[in-house]
């Protein structure tokens, strides 16, 4: 008997899953930012001084949890021309390092907007969190004026429509 029970328990599962209601978009302009953004919930800010392109420099972020991803934005000043490109290839080694990805899938990007710079750039890639368990993450690269953006979209099992959402609704609106 327990064998003809697991199918409808499998059915039932996806079911549910497939009807869970969907996330609650929201569309921010971050307080001090050109950028336009959409969370699927309400995210915490937070600012923190970090070293990026030989220079400190005060980096926000905003960042929420949903059902399972991660959620963030994280954007910093540079305050000059030369440190914008490797200032967007320590954000990028960083967010690749940090899930000790191996291989790394690239795409062009372009926000709506954005400054035009040859490393703007969507990455995707598999890695694990620092406890091991694996992770799948998007995230893309670009830059503003001078100001350098990043949008990570962080989960288990990423959902592509989501990342898409998420990433793809970014754009520059001063």
């Amino acid at each position: 008997m327990p064998f003809r029970i697991a199918p409808w328990l499998l059915a039932l599962g996806l079911a549910t899953t497939a009807c869970s209601p969907s996330r609650d978009w929201r569309e921010l302009r971050p307080e001090g930012s050109s950028l336009v953004a959409q969370f699927p919930c309400k995210p915490d800010r937070h600012q923190r001084e970090v070293r990026l392109a030989g220079r400190t420099v005060r980096m926000d972020m905003l960042v929420c949890h949903d059902r399972g991803a991660t959620f963030a934005l994280a954007f910093a000043d540079v305050a000059d021309p030369g440190a914008v490109a490797p200032a967007l290839d320590e954000l990028r080694v960083a967010a690749v390092g940090n899930v000790k990805a191996a291989a790394v899938r690239e795409a062009t990007l372009a926000v709506p907007g954005m400054t035009p710079n040859p490393r703007a750039v969507r990455l995707q890639f598999d890695g694990q969190r620092p406890d091991g368990t694996p992770v799948q993450e998007q995230a893309v690269f670009f830059v503003y004026g001078m100001r350098v953006y990043q949008a990570t979209v962080l989960a288990s099992r990423l959902q592509q429509a989501e990342a898409d959402t998420f990433l793809g609704a970014l754009r520059v609106s001063p």
